[in-house]
């Protein structure tokens, strides 16, 4: 399908019933830049063709063609760009964070790309095997397809494992600004729909405004605005896959209107609410 971004953009996203993937996302990008943000999720990816330059945790990064694989971690700010006028063609994983330990965030953020032809070979044959849930439906998935991606995941889990003990131990901020960031990002999260002031965070917090703002920058690597900019992008998605309508889903995490929602979302995910959510029906590309 086209998406509403720039020409030959296109986009697929749907949700299997496979424990574990929180959601597939297929795309063509030509021009678009995602924000810095970040993901509840695992985010595992593979290129079809093109090039991409990203950075993780502030550190750059830059994948080209179809031989790597990419993983960013969850709570990680990250951000992602189109390096040539040809774009790039994406599959994406958006795999639970309990798919992999907790404590191996910081190993992936260490060392996000992975040029290992194994891997991104299992990666393709599960995305292949996705493709062909129930006649192209979401949630219609025929039982011996959702074993066999059960089962193909257990072998990419396995691997990415390998890839991260192998790594050296993350590097851990200062005491005092990773507790005033968790405690932050959890008041953040739990006022999604509505916000909070910075103000309302500081005094809840015991913190001066811009020391808060300053621990949540070094330990997520973005302003916490953004941060839960981003947070509602991500409920967004799940909620149209889920065929919530795009006015309902605005009104229900706190955009202004529908208009605001589809600015936030195409600046993120590069395509409107309504066409992402049409993507449940489409094929995806293999």
């Amino acid at each position: 399908m086209t998406g509403g971004g720039p020409p030959r953009t296109t986009i697929s996203a749907w949700r299997p019933p496979v424990p574990g993937i929180a959601e597939v996302f297929h795309a063509h990008f030509t021009e678009h830049a995602y924000p810095s943000h970040t993901h509840d999720t695992w985010a595992l990816m593979i290129l079809n063709d093109g090039a991409v330059d990203f950075a993780c945790d502030r550190h750059r990064h830059g994948v080209t063609g179809s031989d790597t694989v990419v993983l960013l971690p969850p709570g990680v700010a990250h951000d992602g760009r189109t390096v040539t006028a040809a774009g790039f063609r994406k599959r994406v994983l958006y795999l639970d964070a309990a798919v992999l330990p907790e404590g191996l965030t910081g190993r992936a953020v260490d060392g996000p790309v992975f040029g290992d032809t194994l891997l991104r070979h299992r990666i393709h044959q599960l995305h292949t095997s996705l493709g062909h849930a129930g006649d192209g439906h979401a949630g219609e998935a025929r039982t011996d397809d959702a074993f066999e991606a059960e089962s193909r995941l257990a072998f990419i889990r396995e691997r990415l494992r390998f890839h991260l003990d192998a790594l050296q131990p993350p590097r851990t901020p200062g005491r005092e600004a990773n507790r005033l960031a968790a405690a932050l990002r959890e008041l953040l999260d739990a006022r999604l729909p509505t916000g909070l002031s910075l103000q309302e965070a500081a005094a809840v917090l015991h913190a001066h405004p811009t020391h808060l703002i300053r621990c949540f920058k070094q330990t997520y690597g973005l302003p916490p605005h953004t941060y839960l900019t981003g947070k509602r992008i991500e409920r967004a998605r799940g909620l149209l896959l889920d065929g919530r309508r795009p006015a309902e889903v605005a009104t229900a995490l706190g955009f202004h209107d529908q208009s605001h929602l589809n600015r936030h979302f195409t600046r993120h995910v590069g395509t409107t609410p309504a066409r992402y959510a049409a993507g449940r029906e489409s094929r995806p590309e293999t």
